[in-house]
């Protein structure tokens, strides 16, 4: 236990105060934007110790700051507290800036509603953030389950915010009940690990598993129950059809949830558990498989949608993919340092997305087009979180995704890897789409006067923007050398990778130029060329379908039998014993008379037949 947990406790804190003191003083909550005053102002106040916490750990130097908890037989069970190190540290950075950024650009995009609702929105926000650090930070499993369903409850709350509009309520129970059928799973891993190792405690356990002692019979079990908490969380297939849903929220919950921190939860939770995970290659390869399959599949989706809330979030889904596929080639580092990139410059791109939608009050692409012209500050901002996406050098996403694809081809993992090339190139053709469309093409027949947004919207988006930017020109220039972390093995790939991968990329941006800005080759045509594959895009492949009808079919159908067999058989078996039990009662009272003769009678019929059974015995 060193002092240096203490800054990190305190970004975890500075949340939960803004949060309590939103939440119960009402007059301040009711009050609007004084609530959000002081939870940007405990924002900032996270953002520094968060800061000062990673800076403190970049050595690689770990501290532990924990109170005893759930005494049990004399004994602790568990803990609760902080974990600090380079990689928690980090991603605590990464929680706290986007954190920080989106509730500073939500005084504009929100600024038009109620009081009493924006400072409710606040308060969801500060909660969400504590929730997030606290996972980040959880030194044991049992903090770090309480924290990720607060964050799935916190999610349920912020998509749901315009809980008037049905889309959005619907959105919000779906996030939820799929998340949560992950999270079982989750929970059964937990319970089933503390049987096979005796403690909650990552870092006992992590000792356990380098000293061999950890049993390792049901281990892939166990792994595999704790990956489907990750498939929820993090969007993986099938579980994946919540998050495009989830953009029924605002913009900058979609930014703040959906693009940086919550679905980022099931990758960060693979990679601070990689070293358990390596004991079953098993499960490794079904994590490779499914994160390629994913990103392949949500990129195939993105190219067939027209709201751009949407295009943003299957490239969400499909960039999970990649994370989880270079976890699976046993690279975690790798997964973990695109997680990193991607939360700074997805996160730019959605509230990019949300200065245009605040513009020209639609989320279609049809409805945009001559935007460069009128908002020119959003039309570089935008174009900057694109590159990055694309993995074009010189930006945000290019060095981690070439070393994903690197740790893939390293892995030996040939399939997952070519999967992962045509993603790149899908990647930078439906992202340059919407640039093109958005920006580039003939403006809507409506003019909305579309321009910048204001300074509380403006500066953020540059922030991220300058982030981007810097963190690709300074990996580009001194390579990957991770600012967290012991190293693991290079995952270097051949001297042809790099060009290939770009290669990719450029050849997706120059099929979108061609196709949208240049009207060489015609959308529809190329449309029709993929007929069934694009028909199926549009339906999602009928996952939703398929879900749709497990409930209505499946799930219902049960219910359906079980609430016959308990209405016409349990019921109505009591209810014939009963009815009879009240008949036979009604014909048995007929007995008493009231008359002493009567009674005579059948005292003497008794004992005449009592006695005559005696003499037949």
């Amino acid at each position: 236990m060193t002092g240096d947990g203490m800054f990190a406790l305190a970004a975890l804190l500075l949340h939960a105060l803004g949060f309590l003191v939103v939440a119960l003083v009402v007059p301040l909550r009711r009050l609007g934007r004084p609530a959000a005053y002081f939870s940007i102002l405990c924002a900032v106040g996270s953002l520094a110790s968060a800061l000062i916490a990673w800076q403190r750990h970049i050595g690689g130097t770990a501290s532990r700051l924990v109170w005893a908890w759930l005494p049990a037989d004399g004994q602790t069970l568990t803990s609760v507290g902080v974990l600090a190190d380079a990689e928690s540290t980090i991603m605590l950075t990464l929680v706290a800036l986007v954190a920080c950024l989106v509730q500073v650009y939500s005084l504009g995009y929100l600024s038009d509603e109620p009081p009493a609702a924006l400072g409710r929105y606040y308060a969801y926000q500060s909660l969400f953030a504590f929730s997030m650090m606290g996972l980040v930070l959880a030194p044991n499993f049992v903090q770090l389950f309480i924290c990720w369903e607060l964050v799935g409850l916190c999610s349920y709350l912020l998509i749901g915010f315009y809980y008037q509009k049905p889309e959005a309520a619907r959105a919000a129970v779906k996030a939820f009940w799929i998340t949560k059928a992950g999270d079982v799973g989750l929970l059964i891993g937990i319970v089933l690990l503390w049987h096979q190792s005796g403690t909650f405690d990552l870092l006992e356990m992590q000792g356990l598993v380098e000293s061999g002692a950890l049993p390792l019979a049901g281990l892939s079990l166990i792994t595999f129950c704790i990956y489907l908490g990750a498939v929820g969380k993090s969007a993986q297939f099938p579980l994946h059809v919540w998050l495009p849903d989830a953009m029924e929220g605002p913009t900058p919950v979609s930014a703040l949830i959906h693009a940086a921190t919550m679905v980022t939860a099931g990758v960060y939770l693979l990679f601070r558990t990689e070293w358990l995970f390596a004991l079953t290659p098993d499960v490794l390869a079904l994590v490779a498989w499914v994160g390629a399959g994913t990103a392949l599949l949500a990129a195939i989706l993105a190219c067939a949608q027209d709201d751009i809330k949407r295009v943003l979030a299957y490239s969400t889904v499909s960039q999970l993919g990649y994370m989880m596929t270079a976890i699976g080639a046993g690279f975690a580092t790798a997964g973990f340092f695109h997680l990193l990139t991607h939360g700074v410059f997805k996160a730019l791109l959605f509230l990019g997305a949300g200065a245009i939608i605040h513009a020209v009050h639609s989320n279609n692409l049809p409805d945009m087009g001559g935007l460069a012209r009128r908002m020119p500050q959003t039309a570089i901002i935008f174009l900057i979180g694109t590159l990055s996406l694309a993995g074009i050098p010189l930006f945000g996403g290019f060095l981690s995704k070439e070393e994903i694809l690197g740790a893939v081809w390293a892995g030996g993992m040939t399939g997952p890897f070519v999967i992962l090339l045509v993603v790149a190139f899908l990647t930078a053709f439906y992202m340059f789409r919407v640039v093109f469309l958005a920006f580039f093409a003939t403006p809507a027949a409506h003019d909305t006067h579309p321009h910048d947004p204001p300074m509380a919207m403006a500066l953020p988006l540059w922030i991220l923007a300058v982030l981007s930017f810097g963190i690709g020109l300074y990996f580009t220039v001194a390579g990957p050398a991770l600012p967290f972390g012991p190293a693991e093995a290079a995952a270097h790939g051949p001297a042809w990778l790099m060009p290939v991968a770009v290669g990719s990329a450029v050849g997706g941006i120059l099929l979108a130029w061609l196709t949208y800005q240049r009207r060489i080759i015609d959308a529809g045509a190329l449309a029709a060329a993929f007929g069934p594959l694009r028909t199926a895009a549009q339906k999602r492949f009928w996952i939703d379908d398929v879900f749709e009808a497990a409930y209505g079919v499946v799930l219902l159908g049960f219910s359906r039998a079980i609430g016959w067999f308990d209405r016409y058989l349990i019921d109505g078996v009591l209810n014939v014993v009963s009815a009879w039990t009240l008949t036979s009662g009604d014909d048995l009272r007929t007995m008493q008379t009231g008359r002493v003769q009567d009674y005579v009678y059948g005292v003497a019929v008794g004992l005449m037949i009592l006695l005559l059974w005696v003499q037949l015995a």
